[in-house]
């Protein structure tokens, strides 16, 4: 029995060796279906590459990333919060669409400024209190080396009325002497906001914001020669001097604004020496003593002889104004001693 099993077991081995050297000698080949994957394309059904459709597709790939997780772009992006020492515009060439349907193509005015702060119907829309104000901020005016210049708003800058006080009211910015028709240049790169005319103030006007986040306003001009959203750098032709609106001669009204208040532009300008004074302008909580100073509540005793009218002539305000802050009509009957809110 046991030669029998040994002879069993030999036969068993012998014969899968036998079919394993068989199988390395022939190996059988097996016919598969050819796959899509391995199947030459057709070269006339190639379509080309849509390079629009490929950077639309994209971009949207790209908002839907930037804009996700509740990210507040108004607040953190604002054209006024942003570096105000970057001079570099970025090359985006977007086009992009304003809350009053304006169409702005501009090299900087990106998708991120969709959500920033833009009216072309009011100056100052930045709702910012001067008493919070308590940082130092540089800002970066011009930089030759970006290729960002400067210029004075005239070729001849003389200086007819400076910024301060005037007759009971604020002037907010300096009046420069010209000719009906002289050019009035911007005085830094930058972006049209408004171009509009003021019936009882600037005339025709035009401001421009800036990328550090300054604006610059040029009044009663004869003529404007920019559309809002239209770029212009420094030294371009805005519009004619003239004497519009509210003005007793041809001459340029000129204003410096952060976040809407006003800088006396005489801190940035030497308009005697006909120069700009530093590539760089430092903003302190100084720069706005004379906003609030004009916040505080003005209260006027009313005299003998006095109405409504005079009242409103010597600040420098309307009579409805008047009325309206002490709640009062153009009928009521002021009695000397009488005390008004003015502002």
């Amino acid at each position: 029995m046991t030669k029998v099993r040994i002879c069993c077991l030999l036969g068993l081995v012998w014969l899968l060796l036998s079919q394993v050297s068989e199988a390395q000698v022939n190996p059988r080949l097996i016919k598969r279906s050819p796959s899509k994957d391995s199947v030459m394309p057709d070269q006339k059904k190639i379509q080309p590459f849509d390079v629009q459709e490929y950077l639309s597709n994209l971009q949207r790939g790209t908002d839907s990333l930037i804009f996700s997780g509740g990210v507040d772009l108004k607040k953190r992006l604002s054209i006024v919060n942003e570096d105000t020492l970057s001079i570099v515009w970025a090359p985006t060439n977007q086009l992009v669409q304003v809350s009053e349907k304006t169409m702005i193509d501009s090299i900087w005015v990106t998708a991120y400024e969709y959500f920033a702060s833009w009216d072309s119907k009011k100056i100052d829309i930045y709702d910012f209190n001067p008493k919070d104000f308590k940082d130092t901020i540089p800002v970066r005016l011009f930089d030759p080396y970006y290729g960002s210049l400067w210029s004075m708003p005239l070729k001849d800058s003389r200086v007819s009325s400076e910024f301060g006080f005037r007759r009971y009211r604020w002037h907010h910015g300096i009046d420069l002497r010209l000719s009906v028709g002289d050019s009035v240049y911007s005085a830094f790169d930058g972006i049209v906001r408004m171009a509009s005319y003021d019936r009882y103030g600037y005339g025709y006007f035009v401001l421009v914001r800036h990328r550090n986040g300054l604006e610059t306003l040029y009044g009663h001009l004869s003529k404007i020669l920019v559309e809002v959203g239209q770029e212009v750098r420094a030294g371009s032709v805005i519009g004619y001097g003239g004497s519009t609106g509210r003005s007793t001669g041809p001459h340029l009204h000129f204003e410096v604004r952060y976040k809407g208040l006003s800088i006396n532009p005489q801190n940035l300008y030497d308009f005697e020496g006909h120069k700009i004074r530093s590539p760089l302008y430092t903003i302190t909580s100084s720069s706005f003593d004379h906003v609030i100073k004009m916040q505080e509540a003005v209260i006027h005793r009313v005299r003998s002889g006095e109405n409504l009218s005079v009242i409103a002539r010597k600040y420098g305000v309307s009579v409805s104004h008047i009325t309206r802050m002490n709640n009062i009509t153009t009928s009521t009957v002021l009695r000397v001693g009488m005390r008004l809110k003015i502002r």
